[in-house]
């Protein structure tokens, strides 16, 4: 498991807000704070509460609202579901799901986040 953490400019239909991200191989899902989500985006309501294992062995955490939020990466527009995470340690966590969406690499010598602008603008293309 490796992680990279950076600042990155999250976009809801509430306002925007730059929030320090973990970009961790080690999380399937994205997560995000709740105490930052009202000031971003309305959350949307799971319908079956989710428990979430962690990384302590036999602990689980519930949760109920996830959102949708565009982030960018070096001027680059992504999107994606966050789940939020009560009590969360991270403003905002990127895990494997979106990193492989989105194809971002990790360079972890230079505590980056690689996005191929070409990529991402053909994504969001394609849902449009």
């Amino acid at each position: 498991m490796s992680i990279i953490k950076v600042p990155v400019l999250y976009v809801g239909s509430k306002g925007e807000k730059t929030l320090y991200t973990l970009f961790d191989s080690g999380a399937h899902l994205s997560c995000i704070n709740p105490q930052f989500v009202e000031e971003l985006e309305i959350p949307v309501s799971l319908g079956r509460v989710r428990r979430l294992s962690t990384a302590s062995i036999g602990h689980y955490i519930e949760i109920k609202e996830r959102v949708t939020l565009d982030f960018y990466i070096d001027d680059i527009l992504l999107s994606d579901e966050f789940l939020m995470v009560p009590g969360l340690s991270e403003d905002a966590i990127i895990g494997v799901a979106t990193l492989q969406k989105w194809r971002m690499k990790l360079d972890f010598e230079h505590d980056r986040v690689i996005v191929d602008p070409k990529l991402a603008t053909m994504r969001l293309m394609k849902c449009a």
